[in-house]
Parts: C-alpha cells; structure tokens; sequence
C-alpha cells in the first residue's frame, strides 16, 4: 500500500545499548516528550526500544522518529527503511541517531566511531563532540516544513555534535551552528582520523538537514541531549554552562525551547502531509 494511503501513525524508536541501557541519555523523558507530541494531534504511535522489528511496523506507519544512542539499522534494515522512504516514507533522526558502533582502538582507552549503512541511509554520520555548552543555532534555511514559524536564531545547551554529511551534494541544510574546530579536552570522547563535519569556512557545523529519497524524505536534527541523575555519563560541562564545569544533574534546556517543540509538531505536520 503507498505510505499516502496508510492510517496517520507513527513508529517511535527510543532507547540505548546494550538493550536497556541509558546510553549517557533519558530515553524515557525523551520517549514520553515525543509520544506527547504526537497525542496533541491524536496520532497513533507504536514504540519500540531498538530496531530489532522495525521491518514489522515500517509498512503500518507514514512516519519514523528515532532517538537512539547506540541502536542501529543493519544493512538490510537500512535498505527496507530507503526502500518504505522511497514509497513516502519520512524518517525523523534526532541527536544520537547519528551515532551507533564505536570501535575500541588497540593500546588506547579510546573509541573511534564505525560508519555502515545505517549512516547511509540516515545521510550523517557522528563522529565526536566537545563537552555540552551554551550555543546558538543558525536557521540558513527556514523555507522547509519543519521549520515553519521558527525564524531566526536561537540558543540552546546542548551537546554540540560533529556530523560528516554522507552525500553533501544532495542535502538541504536546514540548522547550523558556528562552534569552530573540536575544542575537546584530551582524550575526550571519540577518535577520528579527519574532521570531515567543519565546514569550509572553518567555524560552521551542519547540525540539521533534509534529504529526498524517492517520494519521501529524511531529515535529521542532532540537537535534543537530555540526561538526568541516574542516566548522566557527562564527567565535566564548559563553562559556557557551569562556570565551574559541573555536570547539571538535568540537562533538557533544548526540549524546552519554543523553537524545538515546534520542531517537533512541524516534524508530525510532515510526516503525516
């Protein structure tokens, strides 16, 4: 059945690795926050905390929305998500989506990230980030649905992601943010061999973008950290949000902003056209 003749749902997908783990991140706030959304405007939704039978609801839903800190689609759930997109599908990724596999490096304590086709599919990749600061997001291009009615720029503390566009040519930058070159302290999150996400001009990130596939469309937005006491791994923050550098014991500054709760209902508006 083409996804435009489908029943307006949703398949959320919302949860860490291992299975059950919180991954650095509240999946439960972020779950409940999205399922809110999403019961604003008597959408049905179907939940899940992994991939693991994404193939079984993909046919039933017009709309994916993924916060994920380490689940991943394999090869071949990668292709049924491109092939249910190239039919009209729409894939909301948000923050960790980006993310997945990190490889142990040999002599080191550090991790390098593993790009497969999940990124592909998804159209970014994660490869690290500097410690959750204050900063400003960029709206170069307000003309897409999602960012209907936000406008200019706004602020948010958040973790300010690295992300390596897979097919640059073909993608619509919807959010930027001038962060400059990786100011992680030494031995700080991930190992990579190149910054492959600063931009030319040496100061801007793509922190949000669209692509077509098919007849549908993914679009993915990194912001969204939130952690709370039981699920924070942030050992030290900048002082752009603690002059101190200690770790709030609740970080969920971007979900209340007005300009990403719109986001959001857009984001449904989208998925359902």
């Amino acid at each position: 059945m083409p996804v435009d003749n489908l029943p307006l749902r949703t398949h959320l997908v919302a949860g860490g690795f291992p299975p059950g783990a919180a991954a650095g991140h509240d999946h439960d706030y972020a779950r409940l926050r999205l399922l809110e959304v999403l019961a604003e405007s008597e959408i049905r939704a179907t939940s899940a905390n992994d991939f693991a039978d994404i193939e079984k609801w993909l046919p039933l839903s017009r709309l994916l929305i993924t916060y994920v800190a380490g689940p991943m689609l394999s090869d071949e759930q990668a292709a049924s998500v491109k092939r249910w997109m190239a039919s009209g599908g729409r894939w909301l990724g948000l923050h960790g989506t980006s993310g997945g596999k990190a490889a142990r490096i040999e002599g080191t304590r550090q991790r390098t990230m593993v790009k497969t086709d999940h990124h592909r599919a998804l159209g970014g990749f994660f490869i690290n980030h500097p410690p959750v600061r204050k900063f400003q997001v960029d709206v170069p291009d307000s003309g897409h649905a999602i960012l209907r009615d936000i406008g200019g720029p706004f602020t948010v503390v958040d973790e300010p992601y690295m992300i390596e566009l897979q097919t640059p040519e073909t993608s619509r930058v919807l959010l930027t943010s001038e962060l400059g070159p990786d100011v992680s302290p030494p031995g700080f999150g991930f190992r990579y061999e190149k910054d492959t996400a600063l931009q030319a001009d040496g100061k801007t990130r793509v922190l949000g973008y669209s692509q077509e596939v098919g007849e549908g469309e993914v679009v993915y937005i990194a912001l969204g950290h939130c952690h709370s006491p039981a699920t924070n791994s942030q050992p030290f923050v900048d002082v752009s949000v603690e002059p101190e550098g200690k770790t709030p014991a609740y970080v969920r500054t971007t979900w209340e902003t007005p300009e990403f709760q719109r986001m959001l209902r857009n984001a449904v508006a989208w998925g359902m056209r």
